[in-house]
């Protein structure tokens, strides 16, 4: 497949940027730092089952094999072109993980497939409805006592990034999250148990740390 889905958002905000979309993770929102606090948080365990929600460039993904090489990893996203890029990374470090090309909103899985599931920078590229169907989705692909991890804009946490946000984020895909909504939205989609853990300042805003438990 080769097309894009109705409707996307790509992961740069536009094809032209895509080039430019691993640098500047990497040097504007203190990547590195984010993806080690994140993957600390998920404390995912040797030989469990993992799933990277909009997985982008795989840059998770691969610091997780480092970390952890005998998890069995999964990466999904709605970009082809994003995937290419993830595919053509993966290559060149010869780590094996496996991609698939699907919306966060229908996930081609079978029920309780995962004993992780991860998103970072995704979620607020969703409406509102579409934020809670994926989210349901991810409750319906995780095993029973697994765990969701999530890694997007929150709240404005001083007056620098209050005026960013006036400047970089608007309409309704932001709405959710930078009104603090992303623990409600967990629990409105059936997570148990649902904690706000930290926060990772970047000069594009302030990202919040989620996660999600199945009872």
């Amino acid at each position: 497949m080769t097309h894009r889905h109705a409707g996307y958002i790509p992961a740069a905000g536009h094809d032209f940027f895509l080039p430019l979309y691993d640098p500047v993770l990497r040097y504007l929102m203190r990547e590195r730092a984010l993806r080690r606090r994140f993957l600390d948080l998920a404390a995912i365990q040797p030989g469990q089952r993992v799933l990277d929600l909009g997985c982008g460039t795989a840059t998770s993904l691969l610091l997780l094999k480092e970390r952890c090489p005998s998890a069995d990893v999964v990466g999904v996203d709605g970009d082809p072109k994003v995937l290419a890029l993830a595919r053509a990374k993966a290559e060149k470090q010869g780590v094996a993980i496996r991609f698939d090309e699907a919306l966060a909103t229908r996930l081609p899985y079978g029920d309780a497939s995962f004993d992780r599931v991860l998103s970072s920078l995704m979620l607020h590229h969703l409406t509102h409805d579409e934020k809670l169907q994926a989210l349901r989705e991810v409750r319906r692909v995780l095993a029973p006592g697994a765990s969701f991890h999530l890694a997007d804009f929150g709240p404005p946490r001083n007056r620098l990034a209050r005026s960013l946000v006036h400047l970089l984020h608007h309409g309704e895909h932001m709405a959710d999250n930078l009104a603090g909504r992303l623990p409600e939205l967990l629990r409105e989609a059936g997570f148990a148990r649902v904690e706000e853990r930290g926060h990772h300042t970047t000069l594009f805003g302030t990202l919040v740390f989620v996660s999600g438990w199945l009872a």
